[in-house]
Order: structure tokens, then C-alpha cells, then sequence
């Protein structure tokens, strides 16, 4: 089968769909990454092919306010429905959509008569089991709870309105909003594969059939990938360090974020990898190395704790490595995330980002590196995950 899978964003966003891919194609399937150019090289990697979507330069993982988030995921999608057609190409049988390209893509499947499922990273449909990704933790009870899921679905169409407008015209199609739109899926009871694992968040009972939780999609890691010679020299110069990053998060307060965890590693009497990320994050010292990019898998089962922004992707690393965590949550779903990684015990409570000082973190540090409960809960949700098979699920779905 000719399978198109569709993702944008940031790298979390993107690099789990890297795994999928791979998944499919040893498994017979012929598979395209349809992402933004930057992710190219990762898509290559994994032996896929690649097809590119326009987004707009900007720096990513600005610290903003909501209204801020908002336009500038309203520009964003604008910009990503304006080349997202010239994508598909001639003669594919399936359109694998992400949460973020779904919106978009159903219009393209409408247009080329190509069935759909949505491969999501996240939860989206409303559920009173907790209240949106988007909005935080703190549950409005079970009915406020869907209130909230489906308000948070209407802001979400306003995001897409635009762009949705625009496709339908160029595709030749009769108008239709984004909310028409997704009633449609909903009431064919379109399939939604949700990438994450029950460890962290179990299937909601009182969601609709047809969306499913089936366990993580694991980025691509080439077989032959190792560790760089400095990182494997700083590991066994010492005790086990803790890893610190904020991916694509925090732009423009790497010097900050830099000091405050040169601060709270040595406060705590504890070694460090900083990977560098968006943010720019850069130390010097016997005591403390600064990375590139390093696949998770790599190196996250061989750090005594992982210091993160609770993106969806980094979580799952965390906890499928069995690692206990400091969630610092920045801003969109981080904050839902990093609440689900503590309620499973393997996480201190989370510290917002404007929160954040080098004498919490090396509290927090402390606790979590000298207080065996967080490792066990830890060892607990990974043994856990490695139960699932979230690609043998999605192939078992595609029949």
C-alpha cells in the first residue's frame, strides 16, 4: 500500500512518525513523511520518502501567552494548507494524518476520494476523564470536562478557518468549515490511533468508538547509531549525570536556563549533560558536558534523571527508559504532560518554566536522584510500555 503520513511542527511533532514509517515499510508498505524541510535528513534517515510542507520561518518555542500561541498557530496552518495539496502525490492509497495536519488533510481526502486515519500524538476528543491537553491540569469535573474538551475543539476551528477556506477553493471544493468538517468524522466514526501509552494516559471510557490508544511510536534510530566518543568518555569519567533540555522550547533564555542548572548541579552534588536545543543552552566544567542533538534512546537509560520541558515525545523517552524525571513545562500540552508523568510517580511535581530557579531544581534534583520510589515507579511505567506495540497496532488497524 502507497501510505502518505503527514506531520508538521516542531521536532517532537514530527520525529515519532519517523518510527511509524519505518515500521510500515519493513513491513511491506511503500512510505512517505510528508513534514517541513527541516526534518528532511531525519525522514531520509529512517528510509522513507520525503515530501515537503511550507511553514513559516520564525523562530520556534518562544515562551507566549495563549493569544500569542494562537495567531501564531493561525498563521502557521495558514501557511501549511497553502502547499499541503501539491504533497500528495498520484496514486496514494492512504493519508496518515497527525493532530496538526488532520484539519487539513480530510479536505485533501474529500478532493482525491483517499481514505483517512488519524495517527495523533495527543488526546484530543473531549472526555470528562480530564479536561483539554491545551488547558492545563486542573479538572473541572467530569462534565465541565467535556464543556471544556469541545470549547477547546471550536478554538481549534478558528485556528484552521482560514486555511480551510482557502484549500476547499484551490481544490475546487463548495465551501465547508473546519467544525462541519470534523462533525463529519465524527459521526462516520473515522479511526484515530493515539501514539502514546496507557502508562500515562489509559483509554477514556467515555470516548467515542473508533479512537484507540495503542502505545508509543519511538523515533527512528538507525541500528548502527552510537553515542559520540565524548559522551561515552564523560559517562564513564563519573557517577551517573542528569540530563537537562528543553528541545525545541525556550528560545532567546538559553544563558539563563544555563546558569540555573550549572547552579542546581552543583548545589546537588550532581553531574550534568545540557543539550543545547532551541534554547542554546552551553556550560563549561569537568562536571558538566554541552550536546547536540543525541537520540533519547541513546542516552536517556544511561543518565540518573532527565530535566525536560514534559513535551509529549521527551516524556515518553523519560519514562520508556525508565529514568525519573523533573517535568518544566513551558507552555501548550507540556503542562497536561508533565502532570500525567507525575501522577504515575516516576516525576516530581512540575515546575513552570517562570518558575523555575537553580534552588528548586536542585531540590527537586535531590529528591528525585536520592529517593528510590521515583526510579521504581519509573522501572514500573517502562516495563509497561515495552508490553505495547504501538506500530503492530497501526498495521493490525490498516488490516
Amino acid at each position: 500500500m502507497r501510505i502518505l503520513i503527514a506531520a508538521a511542527g516542531s521536532r517532537g511533532d514530527v520525529a515519532p512518525y519517523t518510527g511509524l514509517g519505518a515500521g510500515l515499510r519493513e513491513a511491506g508498505h511503500d512510505v512517505t513523511l510528508a513534514t517541513t524541510d527541516a526534518f528532511a535528513p531525519l525522514v531520509r534517515e529512517a528510509g522513507l520518502g520525503f515530501r515537503g510542507l511550507p511553514a513559516r520561518p520564525q523562530a520556534r518555542g518562544a515562551v507566549e501567552g495563549r493569544r500569542e500561541l494562537m495567531r501564531a498557530a493561525a498563521a502557521f496552518v495558514t501557511d501549511l494548507g497553502r502547499g499541503f495539496a501539491d504533497a500528495v502525490e498520484q496514486g496514494t492509497e492512504l493519508l496518515l494524518l497527525s493532530a496538526t495536519t488532520a484539519q487539513l488533510g480530510w479536505h485533501l481526502a474529500e478532493a482525491l476520494d483517499i481514505p483517512t486515519t488519524g495517527v495523533y500524538l495527543q488526546p484530543t476528543a473531549p472526555t470528562g476523564d480530564f479536561p483539554p491537553n491545551v488547558m492545563g491540569t486542573r479538572s473541572f469535573g467530569r462534565p465541565g470536562n467535556r464543556v471544556a474538551g469541545r470549547f477547546a475543539l471550536r478554538m481549534a476551528d478558528r485556528v484552521y478557518a482560514e486555511a480551510v477556506t482557502e484549500l476547499r477553493r484551490h481544490l475546487d471544493l463548495p465551501p465547508l468549515g473546519p467544525a462541519e468538517m470534523r462533525r463529519r468524522q465524527e459521526r462516520a466514526n473515522r479511526p484515530v490511533l493515539h501514539g502514546f501509552s496507557t502508562a500515562l494516559v489509559p483509554r477514556p471510557s467515555d470516548w467515542r468508538a473508533g479512537l484507540d490508544v495503542v502505545g508509543t511510536w519511538w523515533p527512528y534510530v538507525a541500528p548502527e547509531r552510537r553515542l559520540p566518543a565524548e559522551v561515552e568518555d564523560f559517562l564513564a569519567a563519573g557517577a551517573r549525570p542528569v540530563f537537562i533540555g528543553f528541545g525545541s522550547m525556550a528560545a532567546g533564555h538559553g544563558e539563563r536556563l544555563g546558569e540555573i542548572a550549572v547552579r542546581a548541579l552543583r548545589r546537588a552534588g550532581l553531574r550534568g549533560i545540557l543539550q543545547a536545543g532551541s534554547a542554546g543552552l552551553a556550560a563549561d566544567g569537568d562536571d558538566v558536558l554541552t550536546i547536540d542533538d543525541i537520540p533519547h534512546a541513546l542516552l536517556f537509560p544511561r543518565v540518573a534523571a532527565v530535566v525536560h520541558h514534559a513535551g509529549a515525545g521527551t516524556t515518553a523517552a523519560a519514562l520508556g527508559a525508565g529514568v525519573p524525571a523533573i517535568p518544566v513545562p513551558v507552555t501548550a500540552d507540556q503542562p497536561f504532560w508533565a502532570g500525567r508523568l507525575a501522577a504515575t510517580g516516576a516525576a516530581t511535581d512540575p515546575i513552570p518554566f517562570a518558575s523555575l530557579t537553580a534552588e528548586r531544581l536542585a531540590d527537586a534534583l535531590g529528591r528525585v536522584v536520592r529517593q528510590q520510589t521515583y526510579a521504581r515507579a519509573a522501572s514500573v511505567a517502562a516495563r509497561h510500555m515495552a508490553t505495547e506495540d504501538g506500530v503492530g497496532a497501526v498495521l493490525k488497524a490498516l488490516g
